[in-house]
């Protein structure tokens, strides 16, 4: 059974910073490219950023500078470093894990306060 799991979220201030995590069961994690989508209310599921099996890595125009996507192979858990947050950060934040299937954690409440 596969288990994204994220964690890390929370209530922070304007200028703030959080480190999201994903822990992840189930797969070979090596092997699959790790996405972070976010959600805002009224709004469609964005794309943050994306961090392929070799490391390559791509974000949203929205958060480049401040974000920074990671993967630890070793310890199965995708990260989203989160600095510089502003009250448009507020979200629900995603954990996506694609390769030959995708597969959703099931959220983690992002809010930033101005």
């Amino acid at each position: 059974q596969v288990q994204l799991v994220e964690s890390g979220g929370g209530l922070v201030q304007a200028g703030g910073s959080l480190r999201l995590s994903c822990a992840a069961s189930g797969i070979t994690f090596s092997t699959y490219n790790f996405v972070w989508y976010r959600q805002a209310p009224g709004k469609q599921r964005e794309l943050v950023a994306s961090i392929s099996t070799g490391g390559t890595t791509n974000y949203a125009d929205s958060v480049k500078g401040r974000f920074l996507i990671s993967r630890d192979n070793a310890k199965n858990t995708a990260y989203l470093q989160m600095n510089s947050l502003k009250p448009e950060d507020t979200a629900v934040y995603y954990c996506n894990a694609n390769r030959w299937s995708a597969y959703w954690g099931q959220g983690t409440q992002v809010t930033v306060s101005s």
